[in-house]
């Protein structure tokens, strides 16, 4: 569809003229209850196609899909007589396929709504296999343990590079002073 002003304003016109012929002028009797749901027309205004919906059975939407098809030369007679326009577009009529899809719809969401539902009922009696919060929280410690004595503090400070009750001046004295290079020494 050509989003131009003229195209859509010809569209428009075109939907109220064909609306109207189908309601007072056309006495076809294949012809049910209509409604022309959409009008598009091409950029160059030379074709239009008419969507349109039937309310009732298979057979009177094959009635009415005939009914129209052979109407469509006084419609587009009436069309061209009443836009005035220089070249009258060629009419299309389409079944529009908008109400089936829409009932697809429904039946998808009533059919997920009673999914839901029994979900919901499996729910009310289930117990969780395992925790009912399967995630580690950190541990909350007593109160008696947060009170660190100062003294404990001082003696790990002082101790910090004591390995197996041996200092690092202990180990020193025994390997000679430390280089800094791991293995042999003055090599």
């Amino acid at each position: 569809m050509n989003d131009s002003p003229r195209a859509l304003k010809l569209a428009d016109r075109i939907k109220v003229i064909v609306a109207t012929m189908l309601d007072t002028r056309v006495k076809d009797p294949r012809l049910g209850f209509v409604t022309i749901t959409d009008v598009r027309v091409s950029g160059d205004l030379q074709h239009a196609t008419l969507f349109y919906t039937v309310f009732g059975t298979d057979e009177e939407r094959e009635g009415t899909g005939a009914a129209l098809v052979s109407a469509t030369g006084m419609l587009r007679r009436e069309v061209g007589r009443q836009t005035g326009v220089r070249l009258t577009p060629t009419l299309e009529f389409i079944a529009d396929a908008i109400p089936e899809n829409a009932r697809v719809i429904e039946d998808l969401l009533s059919e997920a709504r009673g999914r839901d539902a029994e979900l919901a009922k499996s729910k009310e009696g289930a117990a969780y296999a395992g925790d009912a919060d399967p995630y580690r929280v950190p541990r909350e410690d007593e109160d008696e343990d947060d009170e660190i004595d100062e003294d404990e503090t001082d003696d790990e400070t002082d101790d910090s590079d004591e390995v197996d009750g041996e200092t690092a001046a202990d180990r020193e004295d025994e390997q000679g002073p430390s280089t800094g290079v791991s293995g042999r020494e003055g090599v």
